[in-house]
């Protein structure tokens, strides 16, 4: 459980900085602070992004099997499975492709101001992407924290049992 929750929360922390560093860029006018936050989102992307998502899913399933919650007893359970293996997939293929295209103009302007036109729509999807991100894995915490829902029915009633009995 441990192992779970301090990676659950670097993943969040990770889309925090992320966001950070991506409203820094997009603030500025200085080509060099630009340059700089938009090359730390790559590295930090590059290091982070795979070992935290994976370890993240990984821990949860694990937890979820060994766990009296299950996998699949309980809505919140099987909702947070399903949006940490999505947020998972999106992160290792759609936010790292998004962090490698704004490392991609960062290092096409190695020095001087960036202009608007060559930074395109890449200045707002570094913003978009780990903004989403973080509200999704927030949103998780709080299922874990609230748990509502409750638990889900069973897929058949038990075969010899009587449905009106015990009534």
């Amino acid at each position: 459980m441990v192992l779970h929750v301090v990676v659950s929360v670097s993943w969040l922390a990770l889309m925090l900085c992320l966001l950070t560093l991506a409203v820094t860029a997009l603030a500025t006018d200085d080509g060099d602070r630009l340059r700089t936050a938009y090359r730390a989102m790559g590295m930090l992307g590059d290091a982070l992004v795979l070992p935290l998502s994976l370890l993240t899913f990984l821990s949860g399933v694990a937890l979820g099997l060994g766990a009296s919650w299950g996998l699949f007893r309980y809505y919140w359970v099987s909702t947070k499975f399903w949006l940490t293996l999505g947020a998972m997939a999106a992160s290792v293929f759609a936010l790292t492709a998004r962090l490698h295209d704004a490392v991609r103009v960062a290092d096409a302007h190695p020095t001087g101001p960036i202009p608007v036109a060559d930074l395109g729509f890449v200045r707002y999807n570094a913003v978009i992407v780990p903004a989403v991100a973080f509200s999704l894995y927030l949103f998780n915490i709080i299922l874990s924290v609230y748990k509502p829902w409750g638990r889900r029915k069973a897929a058949g009633r038990r075969p010899g049992r009587i449905p009106s009995a015990g009534r």
